[in-house]
């Protein structure tokens, strides 16, 4: 079942197998987890986040209307998910932003540009308007395709490429003194 393709495993788990659903969320689960966490900036929300992504969608499997397209369906949920909680967050401290210790094999002080500069880049993509760094983290995290971002967010493939080229745009201006 591990192998079987994501069309299968939709068709199976919308008819109740809860083993096919398990290896859909096994499979896309991390993907989704790592796109929420960058949206709402919290590891902890985006679990939430994901879990309650997971939930809606085996409610809703009867709605999928193409199973081949189970994981742009999951990433759809998640992202509305994710921006539902955005409207609502009250700002707090995030635990699990703590600093680790840095691996040994690297110098202090390499480390510390390197957080540095994530830590820029990050700062500038908050600053992006949020439908331009959905699509800029779908294309450049998750590897989507123009198209594959237009229907995951449910925007012509014009606007997609017209706010992934401003998002760059403005991303290489934020990131200029990092050169």
């Amino acid at each position: 079942m591990l192998d079987a393709a994501d069309a299968t495993l939709a068709v199976r788990a919308r008819d109740g197998d809860v083993h096919a659903y398990e290896v859909i969320a096994r499979r896309h689960g991390p993907l989704m987890r790592v796109y929420a966490a960058r949206l709402l900036g919290s590891e902890l929300e985006s679990d939430d986040v994901v879990q309650d992504a997971f939930l809606t969608a085996w409610r809703r499997l009867a709605d999928l209307d193409d199973p081949s397209r189970v994981r742009n369906w999951l990433m759809r949920i998640v992202s509305n998910k994710a921006v539902d909680r955005l409207r609502v967050r009250r700002d707090h401290d995030d635990v699990d932003r703590l600093e680790v210790s840095a691996p040994r094999h690297e110098t202090p002080e390499r480390v510390v540009e390197a957080r540095l500069q994530l830590d820029a880049m990050w700062a500038a993509l908050d600053k992006l308007p949020l439908d331009q760094r959905r699509c800029w983290l779908l294309r450049e995290t998750a590897d989507y395709s123009y198209a594959d971002i237009a229907e995951a967010l449910d925007l012509p493939v014009s606007t997609v490429r017209g706010k992934i080229a401003r998002a760059r745009t403005f991303l290489i201006t934020e990131m200029e003194a990092w050169r």
